[in-house]
């Protein structure tokens, strides 16, 4: 468990540093040459470690879904919204915004069991939480 949060904190650490980059990048260029540019250079720095990590085992696809491969395409969707967002909001509320946007999907898809998810009831204390959350980004944005 510890292993997983420290997984996760590293996640928000590194997703707020790579928003303050692509905001950087897209001051001098477009979004869309931001987000080519991002999902380029992961997309190469991926490979790399797929082919370092697993060899050729890594270009095995064939036990996985068709539809799976569609997923990166969310990837520009959320670049080029992150990249808006920060340019519109500022980075810390706009962060917020994205991470209170994450956990209430999924809370949402835990409760639905979507995507074959297990099942996570969604109960009293999850609603509290998640008003509170929503509530503490107002106050965070009250001037």
């Amino acid at each position: 468990m510890i292993v997983g949060i420290m997984m996760a904190l590293a996640a928000g650490s590194l997703i707020s540093v790579q928003t303050m980059f692509n905001n950087k990048v897209n001051e001098a260029v477009s979004s869309q040459v931001t987000t080519t540019l991002v999902l380029g250079m992961g997309m190469l720095a991926s490979f790399a470690m797929g082919m370092l990590i697993e060899g050729t085992s890594f270009l095995s696809l064939d036990s996985m879904p068709t539809w799976y491969w569609f997923s990166g395409l969310l990837g520009v969707g959320v670049v080029i919204c992150v990249v808006n967002g920060v340019k519109l909001l500022g980075a810390s509320y706009a962060i917020s915004i994205v991470m209170a946007s994450q956990l209430i999907c999924a809370l949402w898809w835990d409760s639905a069991g979507w995507f074959g998810l297990e099942i996570v009831p969604f109960t009293f204390q999850k609603a509290v939480g998640i008003t509170v959350l929503i509530v503490g980004l107002l106050l965070f944005k009250k001037k």
